[in-house]
């Protein structure tokens, strides 16, 4: 059974030549998660599987750059002949049918109730991707545990994401300045997806540093770090440098189209 990662996009604030905002493709055995979906993710989504494939859809927080692709996803459901047998169930903050619905003019989510199904995420809870129940006799892999946690982001509802299948997990910072919540997920990841946005902090941490993302990973004993979510004013290679120099572990820039296997040993793929 495979567990696997693909980047969707990595660009931040704004979608870049090639490179779509945040967006993900985890699948875990017959789980496939479409994580975070930003501008640009949807299209680069259906290279690797259709709407009525996700399992579900889940959102970091309502900062654009991380869910406003889910209005492309709607037209290509409802209007662009990419039809589903179900509304796809969408775990994001608690509002984020409300700002849908207003996109539309509407005061609720009225017919979009026919494409997506929001649950309202909650800190610490797994989430149910659903999937086949076991089978007696058979080997088990189970379902992936999919545990959402809440992050210090400037004070809106934010969260990042811990996926464990097969022995091996997964770790998602989201958005997120230093906080004792990252510290709680990133736990004995053997991946660490962690955004390295900022080149130093002015103010209040609201997001990382490649440095910060560094020390993160080796509280963790993260096996390999991935770096994404680079802002504007850092590269993705030189912020995956920095970040590599300060961790002295694997290192690696996310990129986009690329399939990482997620195993007891890191990550694995072109880098």
């Amino acid at each position: 059974m495979t567990f696997t990662l693909t980047p969707l996009g990595t660009a931040a604030p704004h979608p870049q030549p090639g490179r779509p905002c945040s967006g993900y493709l985890v699948e875990a055995g017959d789980a496939k998660v479409w994580m975070d979906a930003g501008p640009g993710t949807f299209a680069e989504l259906q290279r690797h599987v259709r709407p009525g494939e996700l399992t579900a859809i889940w959102i970091s927080h309502l900062h654009s750059d991380h869910w406003t692709d889910l209005i492309a996803a709607e037209a290509g459901i409802s209007d662009g002949g990419l039809g589903i047998e179900r509304p796809i169930p969408v775990y994001a903050p608690a509002d984020a049918p409300r700002r849908l619905a207003c996109f539309y003019g509407r005061p609720d989510p009225g017919p979009l109730a026919e494409v997506f199904a929001f649950r309202p995420i909650e800190d610490g809870r797994p989430v149910d991707l659903g999937g086949p129940a076991p089978t007696s006799g058979a080997v088990e892999h189970g379902g992936p545990e999919f545990t959402s946690y809440a992050v210090e982001h400037g004070g809106i509802e934010a969260y990042g994401a811990r996926i464990a299948y097969d022995g091996a997990v997964l770790a998602y910072t989201g958005d997120s300045g230093p906080c004792a919540e990252l510290s709680r997920l990133a736990r004995g990841a053997d991946v660490l997806l962690a955004e390295a946005y900022v080149d130093r902090h002015e103010g209040p941490p609201v997001h990382l540093t490649p440095e910060d993302a560094a020390a993160l990973a080796r509280e963790a004993g993260a096996h390999t770090l991935l770096v994404t979510h680079v802002g504007p004013t850092l590269t993705p290679d030189a912020a995956t440098a920095r970040a590599h120099a300060a961790f002295g572990g694997r290192t690696l820039r996310a990129r986009e189209g690329v399939t990482y296997e997620i195993t007891k040993n890191g990550a694995h793929g072109a880098s």
